[in-house]
């Protein structure tokens, strides 16, 4: 056979090569038109492959500039939007407050800046002094002008709530400006309506958070003084923290004397001054613990 043939003249190796030989031959024997039409052909090729690879590469290059264009863009413009969403949610919020809390001493206009608050202090149904504050509605919130008194600590109410939750620090804020009027108004309506009570003048600092004085319970009798100091630790109340009466004159030191004035101690904690002292009116020295309350 054939293939029997082959072997025996050099194995499947050198049929290979004879193969090869004559490959190459039959090549070499084409007619010039074709060698020449597969030369074309391949410079062709070529020329497409290089084409194909270099619009590759300007894609590759494209992708890149636009991702790169995006990550430093995109950020920016978020971060707009979402400062400009933050800024009208805030302003929508305060409109909300101000509608809910129009009934309740706290009123206010929109303005080109942001808002302008105005807080109405009162006390026992007596209208008081109203104070402003105009903020700023932008990122972050911030205070523009306001009335609020110098010892109100605006700042440290600002510093916690401000930011993060306007309405209590607008509640906050009311109720330290409350506290206060309803403090001074006290302290007023003792110096103005029961000043006959008074031994001396009434002492009182600007907060109206630290009240001494010295009374009696009876305006023309000869009873002994008693010293008064209250201390309003707590800025937002109206009533003493700490009491402590004291009483003039070493020969008043009886049972009854004590009595009245651990009696005068729970009414300093427990009643406006005012009504203390108008209670003082009704019952004279004659005082007992049922008008604590």
């Amino acid at each position: 056979m054939e293939w029997a043939n082959d072997k025996s003249k050099g194995g499947v190796l050198a049929h290979l090569e004879r193969l090869e030989t004559q490959t190459n031959r039959s090549r070499k024997n084409l007619d010039p038109q074709t060698e020449t039409a597969e030369s074309a052909l391949e410079a062709k090729i070529h020329k497409l492959r290089c084409l194909r690879d270099k619009l590759r590469a300007e894609v590759k290059e494209r992708q890149a500039r636009v991702k790169a264009s995006t990550a430093s863009v995109e950020p920016d413009q978020t971060l707009e939007v979402n400062e400009q969403e933050a800024v009208e949610g805030k302003q929508e919020n305060m409109k909300a407050i101000l509608q809910a809390y129009r009934f309740t001493g706290l009123s206010g206009k929109l303005t080109s800046r942001g808002v302008c608050v105005c807080i109405s202090t009162a006390f026992e149904g007596n209208l008081l002094g109203s104070y402003f504050v105009d903020l700023v509605i932008q990122k972050p919130l911030r205070i523009h002008h306001h009335s609020i008194p110098v010892f109100i600590p605006l700042e440290e109410i600002s510093a916690k709530y401000l930011q993060t939750n306007i309405q209590h620090f607008l509640f906050c804020l009311c109720e330290h400006l409350n506290a206060y009027a309803g403090r001074k108004y006290q302290a007023d309506q003792l110096q103005s309506d029961f000043a006959g009570f008074l031994a001396g003048p009434l002492r009182r600092n600007s907060l109206c958070n630290l009240l001494s004085f010295t009374y009696k319970v009876e305006p023309h009798g000869q009873s002994f003084p008693f010293c008064a100091r209250l201390l309003y630790k707590d800025l937002t109340t109206t009533l003493p923290t700490d009491v402590t009466i004291t009483y003039q004159g070493t020969d008043a030191l009886s049972t009854s004397w004590e009595e009245q004035r651990v009696c005068h101690e729970n009414l300093f904690l427990t009643k406006p001054l005012h009504q203390v002292f108008t209670s003082f009116t009704r019952k004279g020295e004659k005082l007992d613990m049922s008008l604590v309350s």
